[in-house]
């Protein structure tokens, strides 16, 4: 029943017009509260966008309120992305390919030149990477940053 009802919410919304949340970010989620005020909506925006997997998708096709365009300055938004994807993302860096280590390099603002070198960095450090099997998102955003500080590729990424 419920993906019946996403679906339906889906095919009735424009694709093209929306604007992602600020806080919550894009997604479905966004989408369905879009208009609402308060931290509960907020919330309840940000659970959606982060739990129904949608995000990569909407930032890749730009639907969702997403435009894929933008860049991600922040720790935090990082962070967030590497939480909400930390096994795909360990999978893909360990193989040194993949959807979330592309969606990784493309919320850096990376071209493809730097995506390969991101990919190639993941895959020959995955062990500094993921250093632990509990290791965090914040670990892996550390881990990986200043093996970034250290590449003269990427060293222009390297998070403040």
């Amino acid at each position: 029943m419920k993906k019946m009802i996403a679906a339906a919410v889906l095919a009735a919304m424009p694709f093209t017009a929306a604007q992602a949340d600020p806080d919550a970010g894009c997604g479905l989620g966004s989408m369905i509260f879009a208009g609402k005020t308060g931290l509960t909506f907020k919330v309840l925006a940000a659970t959606t966008n982060g739990s129904s997997g949608n995000q990569t998708f909407g930032m890749s096709f730009g639907t969702l309120g997403c435009d894929g365009k933008g860049t991600v300055s922040s720790r935090e938004k990082i962070s967030m992305f590497i939480d909400n994807n930390l096994d795909n993302l360990a999978r893909d860096m360990s193989r040194g390919e993949g959807e979330s280590l592309d969606t990784l390099a493309a919320l850096w603002g990376m071209d493809s030149a730097e995506k390969a070198q991101l990919s190639t960095l993941a895959k020959n450090n995955f062990g500094q990477v993921f250093s632990s099997e509990s290791v965090t998102a914040q670990d892996v955003v550390n881990n990986l940053n200043a093996l970034m500080a250290d590449d003269q590729a990427l060293s222009q990424y390297t998070l403040s």
